[in-house]
């Protein structure tokens, strides 16, 4: 017979991996489709009625933790393409390029090692401080419209951190490759632990686990900071009127709010397991 734990853990399993695989965005209509067949399951195999309804609660509860915070990243991702495209279809007055603007306020900052490419993706706008490379997506990199100099600046805004060695960029540069370890080994040693009935391998996974909450966390001081010197160099700049820039800034802070929604996931991602290890039970 299979365990209550093998069951509603293996549901959970299934629903972390396609949330990395396809996005949020899809995860509302998996839910419909997986958790009627995984109450079934749990249910049909529970020999009397209290275990039935002790396994409804444990989905249940779990569907209560876990919902709001995909359903605000689903929002959160929807309002940011939806702005993103809106302001692709406006154009500047300085006429320049996403990569124009980033390599003007790079040089007024001083920083001449930095380079700016173009990189395949949507929204896929990155810097990477390792190789000192400012990455741009074809939406953004050769586009003269306020969504594109919103995010190139914002872009931007994370070179210029480095350079003057913005603490919390610092931070979450030094844990990158420590989530990228300790993320998807997470995932396993948890599984494994409640069907193996291992609390300790179950901790383990939960420990490393919030490795990856910090690291949201640490993100929202960084991407915010971003925001804020780009909202006020690409004025000073003379690279949108100040007009525009309240146009530019819809994006911006719309992007972010895919950050806060991040995080808001992932601590009550990190509080359902809590639940399921029973930290929050009642004791006599």
């Amino acid at each position: 017979m299979v365990r209550p734990a093998v069951a509603a853990w293996g549901v959970t399993a299934v629903l972390l991996l396609v949330r990395r695989t396809v996005g949020v965005p899809c995860l509302p209509a998996i839910l419909v489709c997986l958790l009627p067949v995984a109450l079934l399951t749990v249910v049909l195999r529970a020999p009397e009625a209290e275990r039935i309804r002790e396994r409804i609660v444990i989905l249940l509860t779990g569907l209560v933790i876990l919902l709001p915070g995909l359903l605000l990243a689903a929002w959160a991702s929807c309002k940011t393409k939806t702005t993103f495209d809106r302001y692709s279809e406006v154009t500047t007055a300085a006429g320049m390029t996403g990569a124009q603007a980033a390599a003007r306020l790079l040089a007024d900052a001083g920083i001449r090692d930095v380079r700016i490419e173009e990189v395949g993706g949507f929204l896929s706008d990155h810097y990477d401080p390792a190789n000192r490379v400012l990455r741009l997506s074809p939406s953004v990199y050769g586009s003269n419209s306020i969504a594109a100099i919103g995010v190139a600046c914002h872009e931007a805004g994370h070179a210029i951190q480095h350079a003057t060695s913005y603490g919390p960029l610092g931070m979450r540069s030094a844990l990158v490759p420590v989530v990228n370890f300790s993320s998807p080994v997470s995932y396993i040693l948890m599984v494994l632990g409640f069907i193996l009935a291992a609390p300790g391998m179950i901790w383990l996974g939960v420990i490393l686990f919030s490795m990856a909450v910090l690291f949201t966390l640490v993100t929202l001081p960084v991407e915010y900071d971003a925001s804020r010197r780009a909202k006020l160099l690409m004025v000073e700049a003379g690279i949108v009127t100040p007009h525009e820039e309240r146009a530019a800034a819809e994006v911006l802070n719309a992007a972010f709010l895919t950050y806060v929604a991040s995080a808001v996931s992932a601590l009550l991602t990190l509080l359902y397991y809590l639940y399921r290890l029973g930290v929050f039970s009642r004791r006599d």
